[in-house]
């Protein structure tokens, strides 16, 4: 027989839930607004630390991502279809961080009871981490598409990476996205809810779709579907790309081609299984209950690593981005010292 919300004087299903673990007590209510975070659970003496690296993590791939999107869009020489693509993955990374590390910084500062955050907000930063998961392998293999041009096809490169394809390629990085996740969470957003406690330490949608004790198996069903379709196809765009990339490069016997290949394709790659660790090994740590500390620090690094490495990693690989950072740190030394 279906409950309803309102067949009591308060809305609220009456009942409680003894933890032995912590000795806690937990109240169940129907479809209440108000949700509460476990949060990142750091004994005393590592909570400054934790908090500190966590903050000058968030600084510093804020600075470094606005950084380097703002000098792509100022610097002319920067206007290459590899560079304007590498805007998605810095926007991405800058929304991810935004959405998760700016929210535990600020519950590592509240006690676990006043962890609190309402259903919608939590619905929104469930919505905003699954599109940063998501884009991060769709944004690195419309990537490796132009590097698959640029070294395969040399020749028509110009003419097939125009701006009207580099619209394309970034519509349907973020639009392939946001229809995933959207499917995603309007499955979790029809359910009732009969808890109001999330063992997590920011919005997810495993976590929000716990709360019910309705049926969740077609949840579970299209996240599993999701999650090797997603994978499956970055996996194998970057192993098919790659490839042919390797064996024109074998049959090619120019030299300094296959230089220049290599070093544009072995940073593409390294940001590629930077990333591809680092979810992966939340995943995994999924599946070890007694691990959770582990994994919730693990769900942090996830967007902290990539973040922090990518712009590193292009700005290294990249001699006009060198140039450019040269010249502006001598033009800084000449008039300070003036």
């Amino acid at each position: 027989m279906e409950i309803s919300p309102y067949s009591s004087l308060s809305g609220y299903l009456k009942g409680l839930r003894v933890t032995m673990d912590n000795k806690s007590v937990e109240s169940y209510t129907y479809n209440s607004f108000t949700l509460q975070l476990e949060g990142l659970q750091v004994s005393q003496d590592s909570m400054y630390p934790v908090f500190l690296f966590i903050l000058f993590s968030y600084i510093f791939i804020m600075i470094v991502n606005v950084s380097i999107t703002l000098l792509i869009f100022v610097d002319k020489s920067l206007h290459e279809p590899m560079y304007l693509l590498f805007c998605n993955l810095s926007t991405n990374d800058m929304l991810g961080a935004s959405a998760v590390l700016a929210p535990v910084l600020a519950d590592m500062l509240k006690p676990p009871s006043e962890r609190l955050v309402g259903y919608y907000k939590c619905v929104l930063q469930a919505f905003i981490t699954h599109i940063y998961g998501t884009t991060c392998h769709t944004a690195l293999m419309i990537m490796a598409f132009d590097r698959y041009v640029a070294i395969c096809n040399p020749l028509r490169y110009a003419a097939i990476m125009t701006n009207k394809m580099l619209m394309k390629l970034t519509v349907s990085a973020w639009g392939a996205a946001l229809v995933l996740v959207g499917v995603l969470l309007g499955l979790t957003v029809r359910l009732s809810r009969c808890r109001t406690f999330m063992a997590s330490i920011y919005c997810n949608n495993a976590a929000l779709f716990q709360l019910s004790c309705e049926s969740v198996v077609i949840n579970n069903i299209y996240g599993l579907t999701f999650t090797v379709v997603l994978l499956t196809a970055s996996m194998g765009s970057i192993v098919l790309t790659y490839t042919q990339i390797t064996i024109i490069c074998l049959t090619r016997k120019n030299q300094s081609m296959n230089r220049k290949a290599l070093k544009t394709c072995s940073t593409h790659l390294l940001v590629y299984l930077i990333m591809l660790f680092s979810g992966l090994l939340v995943i995994v740590l999924h599946r070890f209950p007694q691990a959770g500390y582990f994994r919730k620090m693990s769900s942090v690094l996830f967007h902290i690593i990539p973040g922090c490495l990518n712009p590193i990693i292009y700005g290294i690989q990249s001699k006009e981005i060198q140039k450019y950072l040269t010249k502006f740190f001598q033009s800084n030394k000449v008039s300070a010292s003036s």
